[in-house]
């Protein structure tokens, strides 16, 4: 029988990792998966960027499949309106309402990879959090968490390359790599470019 609760005190209650990918790129949103992991759990979880494509891929199914998770996405014009850090927080808020609903009940904690976490930064934040730094590497349902953010987002910038060829965003992901650079100098941003982040904003006063 999988079980998906931890004891806490005299009740039960579950416990849910939360990380984020898409702070550093300069196009697309910032997505934050949260994952309540059941027993017995996948094996072989690890920070999503230790692992390769095809391994994290088959994860993502098997946390999928067996587990309880949910996905906060906070796109490009709300990361310009709140700054990174604070587009961040709401993703990761949103992905842990998003969670909760499915599960129906409060957790007794959220694991946030990090130093920081929503609690006193995002109004709607009402649960008990704990910041790990490097919780993806050794808390494992943050590592869930890392790898359901981290596909998520690379399947929505795979979809927005098909959109917009020229940035090399299926392969980039959106990071400043010199092909991307050398696009956005030639073609200018699209609308899914982040107009708060240098190189964009720098880009744009030449223009």
């Amino acid at each position: 029988m999988l079980s998906c609760f931890t004891s806490s005190g005299d009740t039960k209650r579950y416990t849910i990792g939360v990380d984020e990918a898409g702070r550093g790129p300069l196009a697309g949103p910032v997505v934050a998966g949260a994952v309540v992991l059941c027993k017995p759990r996948p094996a072989g979880l690890d920070d999503s960027k230790k692992l390769s494509a095809n391994r994290r891929s088959e994860l993502e199914e098997r946390i999928k499949r067996r587990c309880h998770w949910a996905v906060g996405v906070v796109e490009v014009d709300e990361i310009d309106r709140l700054n990174i850090f604070g587009a961040t927080m709401l993703a990761m808020t949103r992905a842990v309402q998003a969670l909760c609903e499915t599960m129906g009940e409060e957790p007794g904690e959220v694991l946030v990879d990090g130093n920081m976490t929503p609690a006193g930064r995002r109004d709607e934040w009402r649960w008990n959090a704990r910041a790990i730094v490097g919780g993806d590497a050794i808390e494992p349902c943050i590592s869930a968490a890392s790898i359901i953010a981290k596909e998520h987002r690379d399947r929505m910038m795979r979809d927005l390359a098909a959109q917009h060829p020229y940035y090399g965003w299926e392969r980039n992901a959106g990071y400043g790599t010199p092909e991307h650079l050398a696009a956005l100098r030639q073609h200018g941003p699209t609308l899914h470019h982040r107009r708060s982040f240098a190189p964009v904003a720098q880009l744009q006063l030449l223009i």
